[in-house]
């Protein structure tokens, strides 16, 4: 049987300012990505989705992102290689001290918003984020975004990593993702989100909005945790994968070139 992971991002609150579904959403996932406080959370946030997430089996990831609470991480800052590498391997660590004390562990690793965005298309700068996790926790898994430079990165990293597509973002022809500002670029629709995801999945490619289909590593489906239609398009996509034979499980990690 084919399977998949199906991932969120969240851990996104900060003091009483509360962001995202979290608890109802780790009902449906089988990985989280949690906000290491620099773009959103702060230590009680992440120790409680942490603690949430390893009650349920739900696999647990760091998502450093740039420092930039008002701007939600979203924002592009252009930063020192040295400061890039720090800034991820602080954020790791915490995430890695936090989970331990909720006698929980750190599976993987994913980059946040504008970080990622970047690391998308220059893979010099995926390959310093990544050295530094990888400095910090060897063995992690780094969640990328599929066929761009990130992927790259972790190919020539020879490190563990799965790749993946996103239910509520729409596609460049290049893999990219299509920027927030644009028309289209945010999917809020639940059941069209399901219908293009199981098509991925079942083509082992992405379908951008325009253009070839992209042969890509389908490890892991993300949806983003802040959105008002997230826990819809979550169930919406595990139903549809079900329905589709996919199962939905907790992704073990690939090392080497994609092959296609």
């Amino acid at each position: 049987m084919k399977t998949v992971d199906l991932n969120a991002d969240m851990g996104e609150s900060f003091g009483p300012w509360v962001m995202g579904q979290d608890e109802a959403l780790l009902d449906v996932l089988s990985s989280a990505n949690i906000a290491c406080g620099f773009h959103a959370g702060d230590p009680d946030v992440m120790a409680t989705a942490m603690a949430q997430a390893h009650a349920r089996g739900v696999g647990i990831g760091a998502h450093p992102g740039f420092a930039d609470l008002q701007g939600f991480g979203r924002r592009r800052m252009f930063l020192p290689e040295k400061t890039l590498r720090h800034m991820v391997q602080y954020q790791l660590g915490a995430a890695l001290a936090v989970a331990r004390g909720q006698g929980a562990e750190v599976r993987h690793l994913k980059l946040h918003g504008a970080l990622a965005n970047m690391a998308a298309e220059d893979e010099g700068m995926a390959a310093a984020c990544y050295g530094a996790a990888l400095e910090v926790a060897p063995e992690i898994i780094v969640m990328v975004l599929a066929a761009t430079a990130q992927q790259r990165a972790v190919e020539a990293l020879g490190c563990l990593w799965a790749g993946e597509i996103f239910a509520d973002r729409a596609y460049n022809a290049d893999a990219t993702l299509v920027d927030r500002s644009l028309p289209g670029a945010v999917i809020h629709d639940a059941g069209f989100a399901a219908r293009r995801i199981v098509g991925m999945v079942e083509a082992g490619a992405i379908l951008p909005e325009e253009g070839a289909p992209i042969p890509a590593a389908v490890d892991t489906i993300c949806l983003h945790g802040d959105g008002a239609t997230a826990l819809q398009i979550a169930k919406a996509v595990r139903a549809g994968l079900e329905a589709a034979g996919i199962a939905v499980q907790r992704f073990e990690g690939r090392r080497g070139v994609f092959a296609g």
